[in-house]
């Protein structure tokens, strides 16, 4: 699923990097950093190994220089209370999959990452 949602973001016109859990995603922050010359959006799934999506967005929260990434949770976690509880740790959107490439699309143009298509 990673690979298929990393083609829909390269589709979209975003430069991607993968990441196979939490900890490696930290690692390419720390690498990368955030901004125009780094990492502008990560989607995180929340159920990974190593450390688990809630608790990578926290990591990201805590940190000063990482404030401004913009963060999306596409998991298939889709109760509404843990919808509540990973915006109110700081992630910006929530997909639940399964998806199509046009709702991935939608939810990135109403982060301000592309432009719409007419």
């Amino acid at each position: 699923m990673r690979r298929i949602i990393t083609g829909m973001l390269t589709d979209a016109g975003l430069v991607t990097a993968e990441a196979g859990h939490g900890r490696e995603a930290l690692d390419l922050l720390e690498a990368h950093g955030v901004g125009p010359d780094g990492f502008e959006l990560i989607c995180i799934d929340w159920n990974m190994p190593v450390m688990d999506g809630l608790e990578l967005v926290g990591h990201i929260r805590r940190r000063r220089e990482w404030r401004a990434l913009t963060m999306m949770m596409i998991t298939s976690e889709s109760e509404h209370s843990q919808v509540v509880r990973a915006l109110a740790a700081g992630a910006h959107e929530y997909l639940v999959k399964p998806f199509t490439a046009e709702q991935l699309r939608e939810k990135i143009a109403l982060l301000g990452l592309v432009e719409v298509r007419s």
